[in-house]
């Protein structure tokens, strides 16, 4: 069975979070990770993980939320289901006007994982020389959420200390990342779904949701020449190297 490590399963995009759970579970993934974006989700994220018991959570301010008010306090005595920070980060794809409060933010909240000793889950578009710097200054550890960079980006990233979250992108027909990760061992990978984003082949276009992950372990297990059992076992050992679960 199979860890979905990063989904948005929340009630703004799914009316019954339990049939996506019981329909993900029959075509074998049996827990999720569910992120948190911003305060008001984050919460949501708090509240689901006491619902369902194999649901777990990160909490934590996205980039592109960084205007949004956001209680820190919400990190003190967190429940023990909560297995890191995220989704954090920096995303410079729409603007870099807020650049310096982008990176303020980021650093701020690594920091709280790190006097946690919590993974921290990062999100980074167009912007992976200052991600890289950042990095380089603290010592955290954790997920790159959604990588598709080069081989050379992604030995950078694994040199700190992060696994690869992969996802439905290395599905699409014009991704590189398939060439990537023949280069890239298996102990530095997790799979994801992003869900309700990042359908992949061949439901693209449709709403995601943690089941759907299986069409990506299936393409990276032909990658990598091993089989669906294989891949589970390893990156099932990769999560618990990674988070508390």
């Amino acid at each position: 069975m199979f860890c979905d490590t990063h989904c948005h399963l929340l009630s703004e995009y799914y009316p019954d979070i339990e049939e996506i759970l019981k329909v993900s579970k029959e075509e074998g993934v049996s827990r999720v990770i569910n992120a948190g974006y911003n305060y008001l989700s984050s919460l949501e994220v708090l509240d689901l993980v006491k619902k369902y018991p194999d649901m777990y959570g990160v909490v934590g301010l996205h980039p592109e939320n960084i205007d949004e008010e956001f209680d820190y306090k919400i990190f003190d005595n967190l429940d023990k289901k909560i297995v890191g920070i995220g989704e954090i980060g920096l995303d410079y794809h729409y603007t870099k006007e807020n650049k310096l409060k982008q990176i303020e933010v980021f650093e701020r909240q690594l920091d709280i994982a790190e006097k946690l000793g919590l993974p921290v889950v990062i999100h980074s578009r167009d912007a992976v020389m200052d991600t890289l710097e950042i990095l380089k200054k603290h010592h955290n550890f954790g997920v790159i959420h959604s990588f598709s960079g080069s081989l050379e980006v992604a030995r950078e990233y694994i040199k700190l200390g992060f696994a690869l979250g992969i996802n439905g992108v290395v599905t699409f027909k014009n991704c590189n990342l398939k060439e990537t990760l023949k280069n890239i061992d298996m102990n530095s990978i997790v799979l994801e779904t992003d869900s309700p984003y990042l359908t992949p082949v061949p439901f693209r276009g449709t709403q995601n949701n943690p089941g759907k992950m299986m069409n990506t372990a299936k393409f990276v297990a032909d990658i990598y020449g091993v089989s669906l059992s294989e891949l589970a076992e390893i990156t099932n050992q990769n999560i618990k190297r990674i988070f508390d679960i």
